[in-house]
């Protein structure tokens, strides 16, 4: 690897760790934003969502720079395709953190209102997805990418559980149908941030082996062999 080459993937390293913090964090308001009703919470999400954008096009445009100067293979090569395709899941994470912002000023002005959805597990666990995801990337860690991607069958059978019960909620109680169906939709953002944390987590075992895992019949299995 020549100098050069080396010094611009350590800066694309950097910032694709410095876009993980501000889609973390993003995620974090989000969450909390819908939890506490809390509609200057909610904005600073939005507001925080320009930078994640403005950061992961310049990352893009930097991968590009890497390529057309140093026309990298192998390893490198790899390493600056998996960084592409990451850097687009911690954009679209951060669109979402924005979706589920964004449904707090619907909340705080709905009438009647309703009692919300417990989407603490859930939300826990998506956390500790994308937490985890990150930490899979900095630490090229198969074993970890290896639990986010077996985790994501846990999200889609919760984010089930939600529907059923607003369907039964609505069905009891139809005043209520708006705000049900408002909070349904952060369910449903949540299930989408688990998908692309799995996406990560399979660019992670692309980043490191070579191999994509994706569309592979039985795939968490095979990643969880693929780690021992």
């Amino acid at each position: 690897m020549t100098r050069h080459l080396e010094r611009g993937i350590e800066k694309l390293k950097k910032e694709l760790l410095s876009i993980s913090a501000l889609v973390e964090e993003a995620v974090y308001k989000a969450l909390r934003a819908v939890s506490e009703r809390n509609p200057e919470l909610a904005a600073s999400v939005l507001a925080g969502d320009l930078e994640i954008d403005d950061r992961e096009v310049e990352v893009e445009e930097q991968c590009l720079q890497v390529l057309a100067l140093n026309q990298p293979v192998a390893d490198d090569l790899r390493f600056i395709i998996a960084v592409l395709k990451m850097n687009n899941d911690l954009e679209r994470i951060g669109d979402l953190a924005v979706n589920i912002a964004q449904r707090v000023n619907w909340l705080v002005k709905i009438k009647p209102p309703a009692p919300g959805l417990d989407f603490e597990v859930m939300a826990e666990k998506v956390k500790a997805m994308l937490h985890n995801s990150i930490n899979a990337l900095i630490n090229l860690d198969l074993n970890l990418a290896g639990e986010i991607m077996a985790s994501d069958d846990e999200i889609d059978r919760l984010n089930r559980e939600k529907v059923s019960e607003v369907q039964s909620r609505i069905e009891k109680n139809p005043n209520h149908t708006e705000t049900m169906l408002c909070l349904l939709g952060v369910g449903r953002a949540l299930e989408r941030i688990a998908d692309h944390c799995t996406n990560i987590a399979e660019d992670v075992v692309y980043l490191v082996q070579g191999d994509i895992v994706r569309h592979k019949e039985g795939r968490s299995k095979k990643k969880g062999k693929g780690t021992q």
